[in-house]
């Protein structure tokens, strides 16, 4: 198995729901059951890295290492990037950056990212994907799409309907579901790195592209380096961006140990 490190961005602020961090999931704080996902995927360690000491708190107090880091990073890569040097890794080595409000995140997932990476010598970076038939799913800006080439390296990122099945829809404008064997991918945002990259990244300048699309994975395209693409046969499970979000979480019937 690939050997890697797991690293999970937690900040208590956020603009939709503060605290959910520390959001309560059967007993304990979803960034450790995101952390506690992270440690059954084979990682050889698993870390959050932070800039609250709630969170510091929180997290240590279930048995797991937390990275304290700056409170001005912009981006959850950025401060990422932070931990991995504080870890001192070698430049080869494979971080995955799982989101700290992903608390029933697939473990073999987590795996499958880091893998991918490690047997893509021209990549410096790894993510995922699932494929999607319905049309509302394609169409919908809320959705992230991303077109592969042959090796399995992503092409394009975008929230617009990619690759567009001209003749399928062009009376139907969307109405219709995905036609057979049309390529066409949902973005899971789940990231693998090799940590020497992770220290370029942060000096990269933001592209036009990732403006546009609010989506930062376009950075890395934009400035040339290639990113390898893990699929999953299977959708990814919700996240928690909300309060709601966390309700139905809670209400999933899951046996949390």
């Amino acid at each position: 198995m690939t050997g890697f490190t797991v690293v999970i961005p937690a900040r208590f602020a956020s603009s939709r729901f503060p605290g959910k961090a520390l959001a309560d999931i059967g007993g304990k704080p979803m960034v450790v059951r995101v952390a506690e996902r992270a440690a059954r995927s084979g990682a050889s360690a698993v870390y959050v890295a932070t800039d609250d000491a709630r969170i510091e708190a929180a997290v240590r107090e279930h048995g797991i290492e937390p990275i304290a880091t700056r409170a001005d990073h912009a981006t959850g890569t950025d401060r990422i990037a932070e931990a991995t040097r504080k870890l001192a890794l070698a430049d080869n080595a494979i971080v995955v950056n799982v989101q700290g409000d992903e608390p029933l995140i697939d473990p073999r997932l987590i795996a499958k990212v880091a893998d991918v990476l490690a047997h893509a010598g021209d990549a410096e970076v790894s993510t995922a994907c699932h494929p999607i038939f319905r049309a509302d799913e394609v169409f919908s800006p809320n959705v992230v799409k991303v077109v592969l080439d042959a090796r399995g390296h992503a092409l394009y990122f975008s929230r617009a309907p990619i690759p567009y099945a001209r003749d399928a829809w062009r009376a139907a404008c969307g109405g219709v579901d995905a036609p057979s064997g049309l390529p066409c991918y949902r973005h899971i945002g789940l990231y693998g790195y090799r940590a020497g990259f992770l220290g370029r990244y942060s000096q990269l300048a933001p592209s036009p592209l990732e403006g546009f699309e609010a989506l930062e994975q376009l950075r890395v395209l934009w400035h040339g380096f290639r990113i390898a693409v893990a699929i999953s046969e299977t959708e990814s499970p919700p996240g928690v961006d909300t309060p709601e979000d966390l309700e139905k979480v809670r209400k999933l019937g899951i046996v949390w140990q």
